[in-house]
């Protein structure tokens, strides 16, 4: 069976890194090389991975990085893959046993096929969530790319696909962005890729709900500004304007929604306003309007309250 080159950005990651590690041991068969792209860390990350990689039997290579961005680490680590396939995990989630096997034999035994996606669950602030199934994919792979960004089929996460080194080619992760780089870097794989599908879970994503929202309050507009920029590179695959426009407004209304629910109308009302004006579901319709209703409503009851405190 062909190898597989495993890739692992981690800056400050001690504390889980081991414990990633070892989710992968019972995959070392198959396992070509791991890179971990020990980027600006400051604690023992490098230490605590050389050490469980000598306990698991693992071949792991530390790269240094000083990126300080995740996909400028991913991509550092794919300029030096070596083997004829891209398995990337990130260093605080955990790979489930088999998983990867089931994703390398998918992508083999199907003539042609570039990635192979497989299930995965989620654990959001410690709690299970349901198993994110792929499913909505055809033979397109324009097709594919367009549907992934509009939200009509399943999310890839990083750590659920594995994809051809050969495949991958020139393609990057965009960096310096605060969001959705690993969305970009799949839809420009997707878009020129024949993919398989594996329904088994294959891997724990670990979620902070916290720490996910907080990505969206920080410098918001120009964030946003930056993040569309990069969006719209897209059009080189093939991927039309009116998905890339949709997928503008399902960003813009998560960042309506987190805004909303710290207390910022005034900006959940500029990005719901951006989310107005998108392509949009029935089901997105109906969040905008309720969101509008929503933010008018608490405006008005917290005014008086307001002129009462100042009284």
């Amino acid at each position: 069976m062909e190898a597989v080159s495993v890739i692992i950005p981690a800056h400050d990651a001690a504390r889980t890194i081991a414990r990633t590690l070892a989710s992968l041991a019972s995959e070392k068969e198959i396992i070509g090389e791991v890179l971990l792209v020990d980027d600006s860390s400051s604690d023992a990350t490098a230490a605590v991975a050389s050490e469980a990689a000598l306990r698991f039997a693992l071949p792991l290579r530390v790269i240094k990085s000083s990126c300080r961005d995740a996909g400028g680490s991913r991509n550092l680590a794919l300029e030096q893959a070596r083997f004829p396939w891209i398995y990337l995990i990130d260093a605080d989630d955990l790979h489930l046993e088999g998983g990867l096997r089931a994703l390398l034999a998918k992508a083999v035994a199907e003539p042609g096929a570039d990635m192979a996606v497989g299930a995965y669950r989620r654990r959001v602030d410690g709690e299970e969530r349901p198993t994110k199934l792929p499913g909505g994919y055809t033979a397109s792979g324009p097709a594919n790319a367009c549907a992934y960004l509009e939200g009509r089929i399943r999310s890839i996460a990083v750590g659920s696909a594995l994809v051809s080194r050969r495949a991958v080619g020139e393609t990057r992760f965009a960096t310096g962005l605060a969001y959705d780089e690993d969305t970009l870097f799949w839809a420009r794989l997707m878009a020129k890729a024949s993919l398989a599908i594996v329904t088994q879970p294959v891997f724990v994503y670990f979620v902070s709900a916290e720490r996910s929202d907080d990505r969206f309050t920080v410098r918001p507009a120009a964030r946003f500004l930056e993040w569309r920029l990069a969006l719209r590179r897209l059009r080189s695959c093939g991927i039309g304007a009116r998905s890339l426009k949709t997928r503008e407004g399902l960003v813009a209304l998560k960042i309506a929604r987190v805004h909303y629910a710290r207390g910022d109308f005034e900006m959940a009302t500029r990005f719901l306003g951006v989310a107005e004006a998108a392509p949009r579901a029935g089901a997105d319709v109906w969040r905008c309007m309720r969101y509008r209703l929503k933010i008018a409503l608490r405006r008005r009851f917290s005014a008086p309250a307001a002129q009462l405190q100042r009284a």
